[in-house]
């Protein structure tokens, strides 16, 4: 060991002692170490000069709360047994963790005794062969041949009268034992009870097989594996920081600092610290250099996770996983346990980074779903949709664009059913339904509101619907409208279609959730569709929805469009999700609180789901609120004559009307059927009977049809 001090020993007798007490007498000798320490009034050690567990500033905080009070007194009840929900969830624990262990240790007794046997057997051979070298004293063999050798008969005699005297002492040792175990043996077994003789019998096979056995090949394998992961420490996070470039050690003012000590997760996944950069580096910086962060953790990327601190632009908080926490499965829904939800509370939705558990309240919500191809977004989706499910007093309709069979056994609770843009075996004219059902849900909208205006202020304070009145009154049900690619139904070759369906959507994202609709959308396609006002529409539609769920997408646009622009300048990209099948399922949930956490949603695949909805038919039968679809109805559809209902508008003498006169006559003479009928989309309907052509009207030249024509397609049609 070498020491820095000088040597008080110095052969030209100098007086250090002397050279001491004058310097005493000038100044002070003053430890730098020390004085740093009360300088900062923390006694923490610094590194690169700089103390890494900084006194908190004022009105800052811990990034876990301390074990102890302000006083510094330990709980005395721990924190995991204080309360009956804590008791049971730790007796729950230790439970569910000595149950694991008995049993995977039971069923693998057999192949451990069968081990066992083997190596005691080998065990007794090493065990004899031990004992008969010791018998022997072998070792000494070396000191005889030195002394022989060295040419001292002396110390050659003297070695070997003592080895002669010790191997006498050690066989009369060796015959003990063996007469005991060969005399004590037998009548032990024969007088001992046979708990006792099995018991030794076990203790001598275990102690034989454990001398034979070797060292890397234990016989008895953990049941519970205590993972390896790399410990995180202010050194290693700063060395880190400075090697990506966002500060230097010993330039002024570019020093990383510490806005909290460092800390482990309150779930035990991973290390956090807050962090400041230096003055004049950014947020931004920080997104920007995550990648080279994460080397000089010598971690994944997938690892470190990044928080803005709302308090300063160039604060955030470092979390650090011990683990990919993105590759390990969040497991199955809780929904299997096929119980009653409330729809006023929040869906189990998954887990985020650091295991904690997330849930999503969906009342006065609107989510949107979006990914590519078979990275879970249907799933997800599929989610919430079984949590409404199972509150029986939600009316869900569902539009799958898709076609897929993923909602199919929604048919067991659903009010309404949509399949795909085009007639097929499941819906015969599924973009004539698809109307049909936003026409219905937008005149429920309107009913609701019309209803909620004649409440007192005693029963609706706040004029909305309330988790009262909607078990109250039938009217005020929860409505959930679940658009699976909802997209489809903005590129339909029908124009007038693609503006009606957009019309609608709007009308109900803009004023179905004050009146409890709630709209679950997903999508693979979330831009460049449409034109004109349909693109508008669609992205107004898109853009509107309160909550975005984006799983892993093919690029930073498709991740914008699902997110928002502004989601990526606070550093949530689902491009650079990690890929591959262990990370479906994986997302960014963005809009549902101040956090976006990293989630891993949980699973519900088909067998989950109609199991789940099997249950969920259960508790609408109970509570009587099957309806529509669920029970056979299907939607009165009055079929009209169109040509005769478009011929009565005409009165006498009026050889031609415009288009828009014509509608305008049909909403007012039959509201009920043609309420919402648009000047395109009756010509649509007549396209092919009636020729749409320029008709002068009081001097204005427009679109319209000729009363002659009309005439003449009720005669086509009579003679066919």
């Amino acid at each position: 060991m070498t020491s820095n001090e000088p040597d008080r020993e110095h052969p030209n007798g100098f007086d250090w002692s002397k050279y001491e007490s004058e310097v005493a007498d000038v100044a002070d000798v003053v430890d730098l170490g020390a004085a740093r320490a009360r300088r900062d009034g923390t006694g923490a050690e610094s590194h690169f000069d700089i103390p890494l567990d900084e006194e908190p500033e004022r009105g800052g905080v811990l990034v876990d709360a301390p074990p102890a009070d302000a006083k510094g007194r330990r709980p005395i009840i721990p924190t995991r047994l204080l309360g009956w929900q804590n008791f049971k969830a730790t007796v729950r624990d230790i439970a569910e963790d000595a149950l694991h262990r008995a049993g995977y240790h039971a069923v693998r007794a057999p192949w451990y005794a069968m081990q066992a046997g083997f190596w005691a057997t080998v065990g007794l051979f090493k065990l004899v062969g031990r004992q008969l070298r010791w018998w022997w004293l072998s070792e000494q063999y070396g000191l005889r041949q030195a002394a022989a050798d060295a040419n001292d008969p002396a110390t050659w005699y003297k070695l070997h009268r003592e080895v002669k005297a010790t191997r006498a002492w050690r066989g009369i040792v060796l015959a003990a034992e063996v007469a005991a175990v060969a005399i004590g043996g037998p009548v032990a077994y024969a007088m001992a009870p046979w708990w006792v003789t099995g018991l030794a019998a076990a203790g001598v096979v275990c102690g034989l097989a454990r001398v034979g056995r070797p060292q890397d090949k234990p016989i008895l394998r953990p049941a519970v594996v205590a993972g390896r992961y790399r410990r995180v420490n202010p050194d290693i996070i700063l060395r880190a920081y400075y090697a990506a470039g966002l500060g230097h050690p010993d330039k002024p003012n570019q020093q990383i600092g510490f806005g909290s000590t460092m800390s482990r997760d309150t779930t035990g996944s991973g290390s956090q610290v807050v962090i400041d950069l230096p003055y004049g580096k950014t947020w931004e910086h920080v997104l920007n250099a995550k990648g080279a962060i994460a080397s000089g953790l010598d971690v994944s990327v997938n690892q470190v996770f990044l928080t803005r601190d709302p308090s300063s632009h160039r604060r955030h908080v470092l979390f650090v996983a011990d683990r990919d926490p993105l590759a390990i499965p969040a497991g199955k829904t809780p929904l299997l346990d096929g119980k009653v939800r409330d729809i006023w509370t929040e869906a189990p939705f998954g887990l985020d980074e650091r295991g904690r558990k997330v849930g999503l309240l969906l009342m006065w919500v609107s989510v949107l779903v979006g990914a590519q191809p078979r990275k879970g977004k249907t799933f997800a989706t599929r989610l919430l949709a079984l949590f409404a499910a199972l509150d029986p007093y939600v009316r869900l309709i569902i539009v799958d664009g898709k076609m897929s069979p993923d909602w199919d056994k929604f048919r067991l609770v659903a009010h309404r059913m949509v399949f795909g843009p085009v007639p097929n075996s499941r819906d015969n004219d599924p973009v004539e339904h698809l109307l049909e059902v936003l026409r219905e849900v937008k005149a429920h909208i309107l009913e609701v509101n019309d209803f909620l205006s004649t409440l007192s202020t005693a029963e609706c304070p706040e004029g909305k619907i309330t988790r009262e009145l909607s078990r109250k009154y039938p009217q005020l049900a929860v409505w959930m409208l679940v658009m699976e690619e909802f997209q489809v139904y903005y590129e339909l070759d029908s124009q007038e279609q693609n503006k009606e369906i957009a019309a609608l959507l709007s009308y109900i994202m803009a004023v179905g959730p004050s009146a409890g609709v709630i709209l679950l959308s997903s999508s693979q396609k979330p831009s460049g569709v449409g034109a004109g006002d349909v693109g508008r529409l669609f992205n107004r539609y898109r853009d509107n929805h309160a909550v975005r769920f984006a799983l892993k997408c093919g690029n930073r646009i498709v991740s914008e469009a699902i997110l928002g622009g502004e989601a990526y300048s606070e550093g949530y990209d689902a491009s650079a999700l990690p890929n591959g099948p262990q990370y479906r399922g994986v997302g960014y949930m963005y809009g549902a609180g101040d956090d976006t956490p990293t989630v891993r949603t949980y699973l519900a695949d088909h067998s989950d789901a109609e199991k789940i909805l099997t249950a969920a038919r259960k508790h609408r039968q109970a509570a009587g609120t099957l309806s529509g679809a669920a029970i056979g109805e299907t939607i009165t559809r009055d079929l009209r004559d169109t040509l005769a209902d478009v011929r009565s508008v005409f009165l006498a003498g009026e050889k031609g009307l415009h288009w828009a006169t014509i509608a305008a006559r049909l909403a007012d003479a039959l509201p009920e059927h043609y309420a919402d009928i648009t000047p395109d989309a009756i010509s649509a309907q007549l396209r092919d009977r009636v020729p749409s052509v320029n008709v002068k009207v009081r001097g204005e030249v427009l679109k319209g049809a000729r009363v002659s024509d009309v005439d003449t397609a009720i005669d086509r049609r009579k003679s066919a």
